[in-house]
């Protein structure tokens, strides 16, 4: 089971109202388990495999970025400067990497570059290697998660400015 049918079964399950799904095949057994409405929990099991097989790497595209917005509109001179910026948001649950490997360099900094289909990290989920890539233009204003740490489906992490 390829991880985009993973990512959508589990959208479908948390909007249906299920509280628990359970999947199985010869490879793979999946069990998702909703605590609140939008929340779900996933367990996902290997089965054992006769061989060894290489796992190819999946490009995944960035979803369409949000610009950050004010939560206090109410004070005039405090408005943030945040607010001009677009947020690069994590497609999915994982781990979050900004180089390709230990010795590699990032693939951007604060202050670089990037364009529609430019990779800016890598997410590791279920031992399979993400690069996540911008789709928009601008320029690197800040980032938002540590290397090597987990991250959570949607959570910000980079803030690019796009008049740059």
């Amino acid at each position: 089971m390829k991880l985009n049918e993973i990512q959508d079964l589990i959208k479908f399950v948390s909007k249906s109202g299920v509280s628990e799904v359970e999947l199985e095949t010869k490879e793979v057994k999946i069990v998702i388990k909703t605590a609140s409405k939008n929340a779900a929990q996933v367990i996902y099991q290997q089965a054992p495999m006769a061989a060894p097989q290489a796992i190819p790497q999946q490009v995944v595209s960035v979803p369409q970025p949000q610009v950050v917005a004010s939560s206090n509109d109410t004070k005039a001179p405090a408005v943030s400067e945040d607010s001009k910026y677009v947020t690069i948001k994590s497609p999915m649950i994982g781990t979050f990497y900004r180089s390709p490997g230990p010795d590699k360099p990032l693939f951007v900094n604060v202050g670089d570059e990037i364009a529609p289909g430019k990779t800016v990290c890598i997410i590791e989920a279920m031992k399979l290697f993400n690069e996540i890539e911008s789709e928009i233009k601008g320029k690197i204003v800040k980032v938002l998660v540590n290397d090597a740490t987990p991250v959570e489906y949607d959570q910000p992490l980079f803030l690019v400015d796009p008049t740059a």
